[in-house]
């Protein structure tokens, strides 16, 4: 098991059976948009069908299930609680200009892919499949997207298993100063503060060294976050603020001698419900989305 994947399974379950965490959900009572539309549109089931066709999907694996390798291999709440069908690169003020550069002919990068739901969106949007790459830690994730989406044979997107602490992957190898944009949804909030700067780095390594390089994304954020100085909470996922993250990239640049515009605001999480306030820390729960963009 990759090291990633261990210390993330370790901080976010303390040790427990999955399947016994709040967010667990054995059921789905509706598909929302966009991922209803995607899911009729672009994978061509039947829209009084898509509903069935998730749950079939869910359970279809065996012990490969999203049911069962995905809560108890990967136990993340976005996963959990079937927020892996929530797009958010769509909702970013910057999808226009992402859209048409990859429509140009520009590459996109969707790191921490879970099952590749963001990328079907800008193919479904027009986006050439072959402009996009994805990465997550196991093929398994890919599988499951493949059987979601129906477009095993069709899709041209390239998945690559990696972890994004490893200097030797299969990512850095290929991808290093190759791609122009990098999606990193629901991905930055899993690590603490000292890994975020790790991983912030990788980012600047594998975007393109000019300006206009881009990271969108969002994750939860919080409007009163922890001292990044106080080492006593080293081992805890870092939640920022608009000013943390601005912090952090000030921070990565002044490291990598690069310089990064940061736009970030918080969104109050009005889908948000008792068992995401319960995974954190019983706070109220907001999305922070962001844009950083090289100068």
């Amino acid at each position: 098991m990759a090291k990633a994947e261990s210390d993330l399974r370790s901080m976010i379950t303390q040790g427990k059976d999955p399947r016994e965490l709040p967010w667990y959900k054995t059921d789905l009572e509706e598909v929302y948009q966009p991922a209803k539309t995607i899911l009729e549109n672009y994978s061509k089931i039947q829209p009084d069908q898509v509903l069935q066709h998730v749950k079939d999907v869910h359970g279809s694996h065996n012990f490969s299930s999203i049911s069962i390798l995905i809560h108890i291999q990967f136990p993340y709440p976005c996963i959990g609680a079937f927020r892996f069908l929530d797009m958010s690169i769509p909702q970013s003020p910057a999808y226009p200009e992402i859209l048409e550069r990859l429509k140009s002919g520009q590459k996109l990068l969707d790191v921490g892919c879970a099952v590749g739901q963001e990328l079907r969106h800008l193919v479904y949007d027009g986006v050439p499949s072959e402009n996009i790459y994805a990465s997550d830690l196991r093929q398994d994730f890919f599988d499951i997207g493949y059987d979601l989406f129906a477009d095993r044979s069709t899709l041209k997107s390239q998945f690559i298993i990696s972890d994004i602490f490893d200097d030797n992957s299969e990512l850095v190898k290929q991808l290093s100063n190759g791609v122009d944009i990098i999606n990193a949804a629901s991905f930055f909030h899993l690590f603490t503060w000292d890994q975020q700067i790790t991983v912030a780095k990788r980012v600047v390594s594998l975007l393109r060294a000019q300006p206009g390089s881009l990271l969108v994304g969002r994750q939860v954020g919080r409007l009163d976050p922890t001292d990044p100085d106080d080492k006593s909470l080293s081992q805890e996922h870092y939640r920022h603020s608009v000013d943390t993250w601005k912090r952090l990239w000030k921070q990565v640049g002044d490291e990598t001698g690069t310089e990064w515009e940061v736009d970030a605001w918080m969104v109050e999480w009005a889908g948000a419900d008792r068992i995401m306030k319960d995974f954190h820390g019983g706070m109220e729960t907001y999305k922070m989305l962001f844009i950083v963009r090289r100068a």
